[in-house]
């Protein structure tokens, strides 16, 4: 009975947290990753990460990604394919350097320094997502290019991954054709099943004489593209994102919305904010501190100006690109994979997978705060 237990503590923790947290002028989701930390190993050790507790928060950040999904203007995320593009690009290129050099700089092996650097390039917008829909920014020029640009660089940091560990992972053997054409089919099979399956399938579904009929359709739609996209070697959450754009364009977007939000606000999400905080432990840090704060600076610096400039260089203004580059900044679950996989494959040291993990989780706790102190209406792109 130890998950009701857990469950009562991060819903109270995170509403009273996410409440406290507005009351001091910073975003809710600032004070729900907080709580994780605090309910978690490194201070209380009243929530321990276990099965239940990952189960949770993988529904909850892909429930988070098929919201932003339905809520994403397809129309203006088309007209900004080009500033993505350029966005995700930036926001490899400068990250990887800096994660290279001080990798360097602090004596790593030639391996080791360019897969800290590919762990730098991984971007994770479901706490830019939150952050945004806490402002009513999701759905601004600067929304969807974020949105776009994370979509875009998931695709490059895997296939980079691929190659990087198919050339330095022991024991790994990688096709990259193979890799490649897997995301090719991934994008195409969406598309084409957004376009001409989706629609018909909730058309189908709708007039079920069941209780929720079509909000779970569009349950299965999200999961179903989820699981697809992690077959092909894609994060789940681009998956769930692309369910939700899929969705948007049918008549049934504001009914699976206002269905679904309740759900996975009240049970599924606040599990994933917590779940963060819970990787965060003190453990032999005191002595690698430097490596900690300057690779934040290098994680932080290095994304907000190689999304800024991407943004930049496509028509944005400065502060609506310092915008972007915020957006850009927290790594979140998906910079935890790799870290994770380079561990496996002896390409992170056991005594840097703390110190890195604490990075990442500094990123995400960063980036709340960040966006709300860059993007007021005053500075703001106008929509196209």
């Amino acid at each position: 009975m130890t998950f009701i237990l857990y469950l009562m503590l991060i819903i109270l923790a995170t509403k009273a947290a996410g409440a406290l947290s507005v009351k001091l002028g910073q975003p809710s989701v600032l004070g729900k990753l907080l709580a994780g930390i605090v309910l978690g190993p490194a201070i209380l050790g009243w929530v321990k990460p276990d099965d239940f507790i990952g189960h949770f928060a993988e529904i909850g950040v892909l429930l988070l990604m098929f919201i932003a999904g339905l809520e994403t203007d397809v129309e203006q995320l088309r007209r900004n394919w080009r500033s993505s593009f350029a966005v995700a690009v930036g926001g490899i290129i400068l990250p990887f350097i800096g994660g290279y050099g001080l990798a360097e700089a602090f004596g790593l092996t030639k391996d080791q320094a360019l897969f800290l650097g590919l762990l730098l390039c991984a971007t994770s917008v479901s706490i830019s997502v939150q952050t945004l829909k806490e402002m009513d920014k999701l759905g601004s020029r600067e929304g969807t290019t974020i949105l776009g640009a994370a979509v875009v660089d998931d695709v490059i940091v895997v296939v980079l991954l691929a190659v990087m560990m198919s050339f330095l992972g022991a024991g790994q053997d990688v096709s990259i054709g193979l890799l490649i054409g897997k995301k090719v089919l991934f994008f195409l099979v969406v598309a084409v099943a957004g376009w001409l399956v989706v629609p018909r399938f909730m058309r189908l579904f709708a007039p079920f004489r069941v209780t929720e009929a079509v909000m779970s359709a569009g349950l299965i739609v999200c999961l179903a593209f989820s699981y697809f996209a992690e077959q092909m070697g894609i994060a789940g959450i681009i998956g769930a994102f692309a369910a939700g754009i899929a969705i948007s364009q049918t008549a049934y977007k504001h009914q699976v919305e206002s269905k679904i939000e309740p759900i996975a606000y009240t049970l599924f999400v606040p599990v994933f904010f917590v779940s963060i905080g819970l990787n965060i432990t003190f453990d032999g840090v005191g002595s690698q501190w430097l490596f900690i704060v300057l690779l934040t600076l290098i994680a932080v610096v290095t994304k907000l100006l190689g999304g800024g400039v991407g943004a930049r260089l496509t028509g944005f203004n400065n502060r609506s690109a310092l915008v972007i580059g915020s957006g850009m900044v927290s790594r979140g679950e998906v910079a935890l994979i790799i870290a994770a996989t380079g561990l496996q494959a002896g390409l992170l040291l056991p005594q840097y997978f703390t110190s890195v993990v604490l990075v990442v989780i500094l990123t995400t706790l960063i980036t709340p705060p960040l966006l709300k102190a860059v993007f007021t209406d005053k500075h703001v792109q106008p929509s196209e």
